[in-house]
């Protein structure tokens, strides 16, 4: 749905506006890039032999993928209130999980449209960012998806099902389940 601002149509935020999104809190976030192009590189299957056969399915990346790699693990370098859960950078997004650690955070502030700055849209604005800045820096064909997806982990169990979403889904990608990023849901 459209909303009209300063007389201009602009798409209705997806963030929840009743949440503070720079409380405490895990939060799961998925971006992508622009089309859905694999600029990442591609999933392959690997055999480990041993005592039994296991496929593992992981990303071979390309150079902007392991600068998305490398720049995912510095967010809390950049945001110190911000700690790394599972993650997983596919050939065309990402999903992670991030934990906003803020222990002396005393009020809440509701989602507002706005300049915003120690929440998941500036970390996330600011993970987008350092990519994309080193990929002009090395002249890197890159861009990313205008927006992100992003869902709060409100308990245990959920915590769990999308953490084992993360660690499933190369091999999902590899299997042709395009639909597996919807099924968690």
């Amino acid at each position: 749905m459209e909303e009209k601002y300063k007389e201009k149509y602009r798409t209705t935020p997806a963030r929840l506006t009743e949440w503070d999104y720079g409380a405490n809190g895990l939060y799961f976030v998925t971006i992508c890039t622009k089309n859905r192009v694999r600029y990442f590189g591609e999933i392959e299957k690997y055999e480990i032999k041993g005592n039994e056969i296991q496929c593992i399915a992981s990303l071979q990346s390309t150079v902007i993928g392991q600068i998305a790699l490398d720049n995912w693990l510095r967010i809390p370098e950049f945001s110190p209130f911000v700690e790394l859960d599972d993650f997983v950078i596919m050939p065309d997004h990402l999903h992670g999980i991030l934990f906003i650690n803020k222990p002396n955070k005393m009020n809440w502030e509701p989602n507002k449209f706005g300049v915003q700055s120690q929440n998941l849209a500036s970390v996330i604005r600011g993970y987008k960012a350092s990519v994309t800045k080193e990929a002009n820096s090395k002249i890197i064909e890159f861009a990313w998806q205008p927006k992100y997806y992003d869902r709060i982990i409100r308990n245990e169990k959920e915590h769990l099902n999308i953490k084992q979403y993360i660690h499933d889904n190369p091999e999902q990608w590899l299997l042709g389940n395009e639909k597996y990023d919807e099924s968690i849901f």
